[in-house]
């Protein structure tokens, strides 16, 4: 099955490719021809997600996978949440987003966090569901390893010693939000056929 993935983020692509499988055959935006920003005005995870579908799907009308992640702190009200990709500004940097949320938990016992993904399949004849997947965790003081992207380096998943950034990719991967929200879609597709 031909699905159309609607990110650039190559870190993204690697790990949904390494999930699903050579059964679906993934065309990235880059593949597709696609330069420009995709929209993420939404509110929530859910909202930016399907947004990022239908408009790709509009565009292609060809099957779409989009997701929206997000890091919730609950010291931190829930933030970055929806914010995650430019918590620190509208440069995206990972590196300051991460001092950022580290500056603003210093001092602070309860480290308690979730990572959240949503993912929205958008199928040719205009279904549409969400997937969502979560993995709890904790915040630690500085970050530690340099796999993974984003938060990963300051994100220690419940019942783990190491950071997303130290576990080896086959290890998040099978343990990540993502992951848990792909097992869910790979169902989904596997009783629909």
């Amino acid at each position: 099955m031909k699905i159309c993935l609607a990110t650039n983020n190559k870190h993204k692509i690697e790990e949904i490719s390494a999930v699903l499988g050579p059964e679906y055959h993934l065309v990235t935006l880059n593949e597709m021809g696609f330069d420009e920003v995709l929209p993420e005005t939404g509110t929530t995870l859910e909202e930016n997600s399907l947004q990022k579908a239908k408009f790709i799907f509009e565009k292609y009308k060809i099957p779409c996978l989009a997701d929206d992640s997000g890091l919730e702190i609950e010291a931190l009200g829930g933030k970055p949440g929806v914010d995650s990709a430019h918590y620190a500004g509208p440069q995206r940097d990972s590196l300051a987003n991460m001092n950022l949320v580290l500056d603003q938990i210093a001092g602070k016992e309860n480290r308690n966090a979730c990572f959240k993904t949503v993912l929205t399949f958008l199928e040719v004849d205009g279904t549409t569901n969400q997937f969502v997947g979560r993995v709890d965790g904790q915040i630690v003081d500085e970050p530690k390893g340099a796999n993974g992207f984003g938060y990963d380096p300051i994100f220690v998943p419940n019942n783990y010693t190491k950071s997303f950034a130290e576990l080896e990719a086959n290890v998040k991967n099978t343990i990540s939000h993502r992951a848990e929200a792909l097992k869910v879609f790979v169902d989904y597709l596997k009783k629909s056929k």
